[in-house]
């Protein structure tokens, strides 16, 4: 630990002119006494770290030293890729690796360059999750990314309605999807099947192996994931509903429903009526589902069909007369 904390420090004086203290306490989140100690460690190994006395002293390196510890570990050229999205890596537990690649490829940079990482950081930011939900890393969560990146099968037990299920695993690759994170992955027995999808968080128990298995070079995880999630999208929209839509209702109708559906029911529809109304099919996943999406298009939606769920807009309609005194 504390030998991974040196080559740190050094790398951050090496990509800096000189650093205080206190940044370099902040930095290796350390206090400022245990940076007095590494640094006086580096300096007797023969490390020319020299430090600067007064208000506005610091540390650096003199005589233009340079380490040769830039090299990238794998995993640390691995989570360098990952480092756009931050609280993933975290999650992950691979935060650390993405640092000491960061300060590495800083070191390596010209000096003119090195604000860069820093630059980038100020300019874009991926927030992953949907907004008013509270995020929650699974448990599991380090252990199955260990597993993905050593490509290992694991033994897992997992959640599926109100029983248990173990499986033999093949984890070809982790998704992060609007705050919930999915393993996508392959059942070693009897025989190696389709690749499946499974929500990190239903698993209950999971034990590494040490015995890796031999991935299939053809898998290629963002198609696997755009095919699966089309086919989910519409594997639930098992109903339908016929609804006249208003020149704005139509405008508004795919951010109320799933866009894709929305579309092709738009595409799929005849012409106005008089009254420059839209009559279409939709396909939805259930009547309560539809009562709740169509009824954030407010009166710029008429439902037809089906008789129940009209019936519950009219009553809607009523209760709000009602409400509002007409």
């Amino acid at each position: 630990m504390r030998a991974a904390r040196l080559i740190k420090m050094v790398l951050l004086l090496q990509g800096r002119p000189s650093m205080t203290a206190a940044e370099l306490a902040r930095e290796l989140e350390v206090s400022e006494r245990t940076v007095t100690r590494d640094a006086q460690a580096l300096s007797e190994a023969g490390v020319p770290v020299y430090a600067d006395r007064g208000r506005a002293g610091g540390y650096r390196l003199i005589g233009g030293y340079r380490t040769r510890l830039t090299g990238l570990a794998r995993s640390e050229a691995e989570a360098l890729f990952l480092s756009g999205v931050p609280g993933a890596l975290r999650e992950m537990g691979l935060e650390d690796a993405a640092s000491a690649a960061r300060l590495k490829v800083s070191a390596a940079l010209l000096p003119s360059l090195r604000d860069a990482s820093r630059t980038a950081a100020q300019r874009f930011h991926l927030d992953a999750p949907n907004w008013f939900t509270e995020p929650k890393t699974p448990a599991l969560l380090p252990a199955f990314a260990d597993a993905v990146w050593d490509d290992r099968r694991v033994t897992a037990r997992y959640r599926k309605g109100d029983r248990e299920v173990e499986r033999e695993l093949e984890p070809y690759g982790l998704v992060l999807k609007a705050g919930v994170w999915y393993l996508c992955a392959r059942v070693t027995e009897p025989d190696h099947g389709p690749h499946r999808v499974y929500r990190i968080d239903r698993f209950t128990a999971v034990d590494v192996c040490a015995e890796r298995f031999a991935r299939d070079e053809e898998f290629g995880l963002p198609a696997f994931w755009a095919e699966q999630s089309e086919r989910f999208a519409r594997s639930i929209l098992r109903d339908e509903v016929v609804v006249r839509l208003s020149v704005d209702g139509v405008r508004r109708l795919p951010y109320a429903v799933d866009p894709a559906s929305a579309r092709e029911a738009l595409a799929a529809a005849g012409p106005p009526d008089q009254d420059g109304w839209l009559t279409l099919t939709l396909p939805v996943e259930s009547e309560q589902v539809a009562h709740g999406q169509l009824a954030g298009l407010g009166p710029e939606v008429e439902v037809l069909a089906p008789d129940s769920l009209r019936a519950r807009f009219a009553d809607d309609a009523a209760r709000l007369g009602l409400l509002y005194g007409t």
